[in-house]
C-alpha cells in the first residue's frame, strides 16, 4: 500500500502540531509547513518546510518546490490567527490580517495546490463555529467571525467547483482546544481535537463535501 502524503499548514505547534505527529506515527508521510520549526516535529515521516509565511505570494512556489510533484492525499490548511476586537477597538489592520491568514491564505493554497491533487484527495479547512451567523450568541471578535465566515463561503465554493476533480472538502471545527490562541484555556487537548479532526477527515467523501462540521461530528448551522 502506497504512503499517504499529507500537507499540513501551521504544524509546528498546537493542533497542526498533533495532526502532523498523529498522522506520521500512522505511517503518513507529512509536509509540515511553517514560519519557524519546533522541536515536536523531528520525526522520520515527517518533512519540514519551514520559513513559509502562508500570506506571503511566493509560499506556493516554495512548498511546491519541496513537493516536487508529489501527489497529496490530504491537505489541510489549519495556519490561523485570533484577534479580539470589540465594538470599541476594532482596528482594521487587525481585522485585515486575520483576513489574509484565515480567509486568504487558505484559498490561495489549495488553489496553488491543484496540481499536486487528483482524484480521491481532501482538502480540510480548519475554520471555526465562530464563522457561524446563527451560533453567534456573544458578538465581538469581529476580525475572527469575519474571516472565519468567509473561509465558509469559500470552502462551499471549492466543494462545488472541485467535484468534477473527485476532490472533497471540509470545513472543520476543531472545538474550543487548549492552544496559545486561548491561552491554553480550552475544553480539549490539541491531541483529542487532532484524533476527531482526523476521523472527520477520515469520513469526508463526495456525498458529504462542503460540510461545516465540529469535530466531535456534530453538523454545525451556518
Amino acid at each position: 500500500m502506497q504512503q499517504p502524503q499529507i500537507l499540513i499548514t501551521g504544524a509546528n505547534r498546537g493542533i497542526g502540531l498533533a495532526l502532523a505527529n498523529q498522522y506520521a506515527n500512522a505511517g503518513a508521510r507529512v509536509y509540515a509547513v511553517c514560519r519557524k520549526r519546533s522541536k515536536g516535529l523531528e520525526h522520520e515521516n515527517i518533512t519540514v518546510i519551514d520559513g513559509v509565511d502562508v500570506t506571503t505570494a511566493d509560499a506556493v512556489t516554495r512548498i511546491r518546490e519541496v513537493l516536487d510533484g508529489q501527489l497529496l492525499d490530504i491537505l489541510i490548511n489549519n495556519a490561523g490567527i485570533l484577534g479580539r476586537e470589540t465594538l470599541y477597538d476594532a482596528p482594521e489592520e487587525s481585522i485585515l490580517k486575520q483576513f489574509q491568514v484565515n480567509s486568504l491564505a487558505p484559498l490561495r493554497l489549495t488553489i496553488g495546490l491543484l496540481g499536486n491533487l487528483k482524484e480521491g484527495s481532501k482538502v480540510a479547512l480548519i475554520t471555526s463555529r465562530m464563522g457561524s451567523m446563527s451560533d453567534n450568541g456573544s458578538g465581538g471578535y469581529y476580525g475572527y467571525r469575519m474571516s472565519k465566515a468567509a473561509l465558509n463561503a469559500a470552502g462551499v465554493s471549492l466543494a462545488k467547483d472541485l467535484e468534477t476533480q473527485g476532490i472533497a472538502v471540509a470545513l472543520l471545527h476543531p472545538g474550543y482546544v487548549q492552544t496559545d490562541m486561548v491561552n491554553n484555556s480550552g475544553d480539549i487537548s490539541a491531541d483529542t481535537a487532532a484524533e476527531r479532526l482526523r476521523q472527520r477527515i477520515e469520513e469526508l467523501n463526495q456525498s458529504n463535501s462542503g460540510t461545516f462540521w465540529h469535530s466531535n461530528g456534530e453538523t454545525l448551522p451556518w
